[in-house]
């Protein structure tokens, strides 16, 4: 059985080198970079299951590999920060981290957070193969079409850059047509866990949506209580 695989993007050596060892004591296959633009290298010759970034490196921000790698890979992103403040964590989630972690940590909630992640992706991954024994792997309305097993998101036959996070997004509220959610249950749906926070981070992807989709009437308000995608709209 192979090992996953996790890419350590982590400055501070003793740092890497102890979660290094530690996630190979838990079974995980590692490597260490140690810049970003070294773990972009690595991301493309080691294809990782799972990415650990630290938010300060030496060449670039954490935030900029984040969005890097959120354009281009579909894995999990842990952010390693040494930042407490809660909108730096708003922050980095907005750029496709899926969790954060703060220093200094314990090996143990960092192996948590690392399976529960893990886990995530895996009931997602299986909720996704399920719906697509069920309805057309091609979804098409309007001049919108999503090949689901692809992640890919066209308009009018051109590719769309979504980020994993608004695909999900997306696939969460149209899977459910007509259905209201609230900020808070759509944080659990796509990022999974219970935010501390505010939610400011579903807006701002809603946001995004909307302006790539031109779907400012598909994605629809509901005042005081959340977001839905309108029922009439027809699936082709």
């Amino acid at each position: 059985m192979n090992k996953t695989k996790i890419l350590i993007i982590e400055d501070e050596e003793p740092i890497a080198d102890l979660l290094a060892y530690g996630l190979a004591m838990e079974g995980f296959e590692t490597r260490i970079a140690a810049s970003g633009a070294k773990g972009m290298s690595e991301l493309a010759e080691f294809s990782p299951d799972m990415l650990l970034l630290d938010w300060m490196l030496p060449d670039q921000s954490g935030l900029d590999i984040c969005k890097k790698v959120t354009a281009s890979y579909n894995i999990p992103i842990l952010m390693i920060t040494a930042k407490s403040d809660i909108t730096d964590k708003v922050l980095g989630l907005e750029f496709g981290a899926d969790d954060y972690i703060t220093k200094p940590f314990d090996l143990r909630e960092v192996v948590a957070r690392i399976r529960t992640i893990l886990r995530r992706v895996d009931q997602a991954g299986a909720g996704e193969r399920e719906a697509d024994e069920e309805k057309e792997k091609v979804i098409r309305f309007r001049n919108i079409e999503i090949v689901a097993d692809e992640r890919l998101v066209k308009k009018d036959g051109i590719p769309i850059d979504l980020t994993p996070k608004e695909f999900d997004l997306l696939m969460t509220l149209l899977g459910h047509k007509g259905k209201i959610f609230t900020r808070s249950e759509l944080l659990d749906f796509v990022w999974g866990y219970d935010f501390v926070g505010d939610t400011r981070t579903v807006d701002t992807h809603i946001q995004r949506l909307r302006k790539k989709l031109d779907a400012g009437d598909l994605i629809t308000t509901v005042f005081g209580i959340g977001y839905k995608f309108e029922k009439q709209v027809e699936q082709r």
